[in-house]
């Protein structure tokens, strides 16, 4: 299927991946700035989130709904960045076709045979609870909590939460999105393009343990930490997310920016 899609900019392509509780709407900051910086930013949909319903007897993988979007939007290059669900397919599809791929920046990743720590399942049930006892805004509220800094803007949780009551009536309808495996230390081993792992400073310790662990797979050099961010770091972080995308597409060297 072909993903609904924002996209800003000319030059080199960045494609724009988003976390799970999310859709392309949370790389509505990140667009103009990669713009700016000389990019072509192309925010999508993941299938089953936001628009991009699915249809009936859809079989294909979110790896190869992206490629045939790239490929529709006439995408022969480009670099990966994905956050959580988003660092998921963003591996899928590096995988899958390795030779357009020049990097990619994975954000809050851990593969889902990692055994769940305490903190995790706590969200996890949280959301569970509430969603049990049909108390959406509860269970909104509990996402909201687990996954962005106590610190963000109000607006930012507005935002956030506005995207997550969306997945949360759309999973209560159409059932939970298809998922892919993770890819095989063997499949990551042998990536072609720059790869930059990263995780927000304030993030459950499962995905500090899961990016320690997609760098030792994949060479990738040092687990880059953002600070003053949690799971959703991009949006705790727009210009430090803008910074390592920057340093990525450049020369490999990550150039986190402060905000």
């Amino acid at each position: 299927m072909l993903l609904p899609h924002d996209e800003s900019g000319t030059g080199p392509t960045v494609v724009l991946l988003h976390a799970r509780p999310t859709d392309r709407r949370m790389w509505r900051e990140h667009l103009p700035l990669l713009a700016a910086a000389g990019h072509r930013a192309i925010a999508l949909d993941l299938p089953g989130y936001g628009e991009a319903v699915l249809p009936e007897g859809h079989d294909t993988t979110p790896a190869d709904d992206v490629l045939a979007t790239l490929d529709a939007l006439d995408v022969d290059r480009f670099t990966l960045v994905g956050n959580s669900l988003g660092a998921l397919v963003g591996l899928q599809t590096a995988v899958a076709a390795p030779a357009p791929v020049d990097g990619l920046l994975s954000i809050g990743y851990r593969r889902h045979d990692q055994p769940p720590s305490v903190e995790l399942n706590r969200a996890w049930q949280r959301e569970r609870d509430a969603l049990d006892a049909d108390d959406l805004d509860a269970a909104v509220q509990a996402g909201v909590d687990a996954w962005l800094s106590s610190k963000a803007a109000p607006e930012i949780r507005a935002h956030v939460a506005e995207m997550l009551r969306g997945n949360l009536l759309s999973r209560k309808t159409r059932g939970e999105p298809p998922r892919a495996p993770d890819p095989t230390p063997a499949e990551l081993a042998h990536l072609t393009g720059r790869v930059t792992v990263a995780v927000g400073e304030h993030d459950i310790p499962d995905f500090h343990t899961g990016g320690q662990a997609l760098v030792d797979a994949t060479g990738a050099g040092q687990l880059a930490v953002i600070p003053r961010a949690a799971h959703l770091a991009p949006l705790d972080q727009p210009l430090w997310t803008c910074g390592l995308i920057q340093g990525l597409t450049r020369d490999g060297a990550t150039v986190p920016v402060a905000r």
